[in-house]
């Protein structure tokens, strides 16, 4: 469909987005405001305190936010996923600039004017209030300024944490092999809400200007108008901040479900999560975590439950070396959680989504490629192409080409998984390592070769859960034992994933038409 079109069908979901972007863009700004003038102002009497705190203040905005949002989910009081820890990581952007040009701003006032103040019997607060705020207040409207853009840009990273925002569409574009739709229905508004607030802060920085005429009976309206709007927004923002924490929630019919940033674990996440529903189940559901965080927020105790691979988590989370015997890695890893996390796995759902190495269709079929191994004496006249998971985990590039006696003609080209299809699809890249559940698969004419050396372990589809949220709601056991009489088979789990990354349909929508199909 056309991007016209895409916005007449999902307006109410963008504009939804929209707002959650605009609150915590709003709510987190506000906070930074209130600690970061006051603490600027401070660092303008104190001086010994300055170089520290400015130095902190650095650091913390040299931290790449994905990292930082990984640092403050277990956290108490602090972390979590969702809006609380969006709002936290934003602040924590957003000081730098506010509190250096607060101290800046003070500081450039005209040592003649302070001495004109003292003569006229001002006290120090009556100074700081009449003289230097007023005069430094451009200054300072351009550390806000320049804090606001650079939280529009910070904020739609947090949809890695189930934060909300318009980096939804951006993460789910890119995950959808480039969807232009998605990626412009997340990219535009972002864009024209940074433009909007680098506008009117600048117009607003422009009133405060020592050069403006009349100024001082024109300029405070818009800010209180402003600090108005922003305590609105953050009232709205502390019911998001509140609702972030799965704990907080009253009664005990009540579960909280993760998912990672890709397909297949969104519509694991969707079809366990309308199952619990269908018992009764209150469901708070944390989606398209990046990273390691659905695993790091398990053991923090903000979610019960999230799928995973049981070769991921003996290799990436446990760090042992790979094994290919399905039935030894399941009974470790079920172990090993047991005692080191207190999580308890699923039995197997019934499919196996291991790595698959990919090529053309055109070039498997003209080279007559079946196995890694026919591919090894083409290797060093290709390109290859990974993810950033699989060229850093223990079961993943370092071992496998070692296993194969693998030289490519360049350094492999570390890109998103999802973008890796696309790139093989359109002969940027010859190889890549994706997933054998993957829909695109077929729908690009892409080839898996075998894995002839029985390099890669074995990553059959399990549910990790909390134990205490196994004592506190036995429905869990009963939907989980499910899969056992209906398992997901291979052929079932590639067939919704194209569902979803080919046709463009909600994983909502397929994960119920499977479970109605099954009876589920």
């Amino acid at each position: 469909m056309s991007f016209w079109q895409f916005l007449q069908a999902n307006w109410r979901e963008l504009l939804t987005l929209f707002q959650q972007h605009l609150v915590l863009v709003s709510v987190s700004t506000l906070i930074a405001v209130l600690i970061g003038i006051p603490t600027g102002v401070l660092l303008t009497r104190k001086q010994s305190l300055r170089t520290p705190v400015l130095g902190l203040a650095n650091i913390l905005q040299t931290i790449p936010s994905l990292a930082l949002f990984g640092f403050l989910i277990p956290l108490p009081f602090i972390g979590g996923i969702g809006a609380r820890t969006a709002i936290v990581a934003l602040v924590l952007y957003a000081l730098l600039p506010i509190i250096r040009n607060t101290v800046t701003g003070i500081l450039g006032v005209d040592q003649t004017v302070r001495e004109a103040a003292v003569a006229m019997g001002m006290t120090s607060g009556q100074i700081l209030w009449q003289v230097e705020l007023p005069l430094a207040m451009s200054v300072i409207l351009t550390g806000v300024r320049v804090a606001t853009v650079i939280a529009v840009g910070v904020t739609t990273i947090a949809a890695a944490v189930g934060a909300g925002g318009l980096g939804v569409y951006i993460f789910r574009g890119l995950r959808q092999s480039g969807d232009h739709n998605l990626l412009l229905a997340g990219a535009v508004p972002a864009a024209l809400m940074a433009l909007a607030a680098d506008f009117l802060l600048g117009r607003l920085e422009k009133n405060f200007s020592v050069a403006s005429s009349g100024a001082k009976r024109r300029t405070w309206w818009p800010v209180l108008t402003a600090i108005t709007a922003a305590i609105v927004l953050g009232v709205i923002g502390l019911a998001l901040f509140r609702s972030s924490h799965p704990q907080t929630q009253t009664g005990n019919a009540h579960v909280a479900v993760g998912s990672k940033d890709f397909t297949e674990s969104l519509l694991l996440g969707e079809i366990v999560a309308q199952m619990l529903e269908a018992r009764g189940i209150s469901v708070d559901r944390h989606f398209e975590l990046g990273g390691n965080l659905p695993h790091e927020a398990l053991i923090a105790g903000r979610i019960d439950l999230y799928p995973e691979y049981t070769g991921t988590a003996y290799t990436a989370i446990l760090r042992h070396p790979p094994i290919t015997d399905p039935r030894e890695v399941y009974e470790q890893v079920k172990r090993e959680y047991a005692e080191k996390f207190n999580v308890t796995l699923s039995p197997p759902l019934g499919f196996d989504n291991t790595f698959a190495i990919l090529v053309r269709g055109a070039v498997a079929r003209r080279l007559h490629l079946k196995t890694i191994s026919d591919a090894v004496p083409y290797a060093h006249k290709w390109r290859a192409g990974f993810g950033q998971d699989f060229m850093s985990r223990p079961d993943g590039y370092p071992g496998f080409v070692k296993a194969y006696g693998l030289d490519f003609a360049e350094q492999p080209r570390e890109m998103d998984l999802s973008l890796t299809y696309l790139a093989l699809a359109s002969d940027k890249v010859d190889l890549i390592a994706g997933n054998s559940t993957e829909g695109r698969i077929a729908a690009l004419d892409l080839v898996q070769l075998e894995d002839d050396r029985h390099y890669f372990p074995p990553y059959e589809g399990v549910y990790m859960i909390r134990s205490d949220a196994l004592a506190r709601l036995p429905v869990l056991t009963e939907v989980l034992s499910a899969f056992q009489r209906q398992p997901i088979s291979t052929d079932e789990m590639r067939r919704m994933n194209y569902e979803v990354d080919g046709k463009k349909r909600s994983p909502a929508e397929v994960a119920r038409e499977w479970l109605k199909l099954k009876g589920l």
